[in-house]
């Protein structure tokens, strides 16, 4: 079967090396152009175009699907376009022109979290299950028939980089089963309950924020969504300190914003100190002092004595 494949980020990256590992047909990559990154605004590659040429697949980067760039993926006469998360609306020209239509990989059980961060989304709402939705594509969001879906738990400890990245291999696992089916024609499509339709928005480098006078299992969860971007953080000393990891805590009599140290013990993962939040506390167990490593709470709090005791900023 001929295939043009069409993605940006991380999640894409499995569905692609499943296609290339089977022996199918990719007859083109397509995925955002390239965006300069970094102090010295280097250009940077997206994660399906780095798989894409060490696979030696031809790619393209098109800054949108206008007449050209249509005639051109026209005449790769594909059978079936499988998109991942490419991060564009495409256009109707675009949707009609393969035989089977253009299949989608979504993050998500629609028609729970359409739009940009179901990943996020489902970590944020404490949900125990999240899973991929293979759809076809119409011309709205995520609003096409669903073909297949599959689930998996989330865990306590998933962040939006861990989840994404079991997400992508259920992905890779449900284009295998998809392929032969979409050539028998031994697969149908079942409409979307609009009824139960929720959509997500995009995460901003803002949200990492942390408001101590939130819920401690509502800053827990944050924490977890916005790693690996843009990463949970509050200041001290005039620095950004990130919260790479941490545990809610039941705790009385808290302080929002107020750091106590505590006696590191497994309930709470060796965290060294706690930080009053809304209704309790958060145990922090990793950080990141902006321009240093990530390191344990333990060492960050030897090498920061005035921490213990100090007030941080609330919001």
């Amino acid at each position: 079967m001929r295939i043009v494949f069409i993605g940006s980020p991380e999640f894409s990256v499995r569905p692609l090396e499943r296609l290339v590992r089977d022996g199918h047909r990719v007859v083109a990559v397509y995925t955002r152009a390239d965006r300069p990154a970094g102090r010295g605004r280097g250009l940077s590659i997206t994660p399906v175009k780095r798989t894409a040429l060490e696979a030696g697949l031809p790619v393209v980067q098109p800054e949108a699907f206008k007449s050209g760039e249509i005639e051109h993926l026209a005449s790769l006469e594909p059978e079936v376009i499988l998109v991942a998360a490419y991060g564009k609306m495409l256009p109707r020209a675009v949707l009609e022109i393969s035989r089977y239509g253009c299949v989608n990989l979504h993050p998500s059980l629609l028609p729970r979290y359409r739009g940009a961060s179901p990943v996020a989304s489902a970590i944020l709402a404490g949900d125990e299950f999240t899973g991929v939705s293979v759809m076809l594509l119409d011309e709205g969001m995520d609003t096409g028939p669903i073909l297949m879906q599959a689930r998996i738990p989330v865990a306590s400890i998933d962040t939006t980089g861990s989840l994404t990245e079991k997400l992508s291999r259920l992905a890779a696992q449900l284009t295998l089963s998809l392929m032969p089916r979409l050539q028998t024609g031994e697969i149908f499509s079942r409409p979307q309950d609009e009824s139960k339709a929720s959509y997500c928005q995009p995460v901003r480098k803002t949200d990492g924020e942390i408001d101590w006078k939130m819920p401690s299992v509502d800053i827990w969860r944050r924490v977890r969504a916005f790693y690996p971007w843009p990463v949970c953080h509050t200041r001290w000393q005039g620095k950004q300190l990130r919260i790479i990891e941490a545990v809610p805590l039941s705790a009385h009599n808290c302080v929002a914003g107020k750091v106590e140290a505590i006696e590191p013990s497994g309930e709470t993962g060796g965290a060294a100190f706690y930080i009053g939040t809304g209704d309790g506390a958060l145990a922090v167990i990793r950080v990141q002092m902006e321009g240093k490593r990530v390191m344990s709470s333990g060492d960050f709090l030897k090498g920061q004595p005035g921490l213990a005791g100090a007030q941080l900023t609330v919001s």
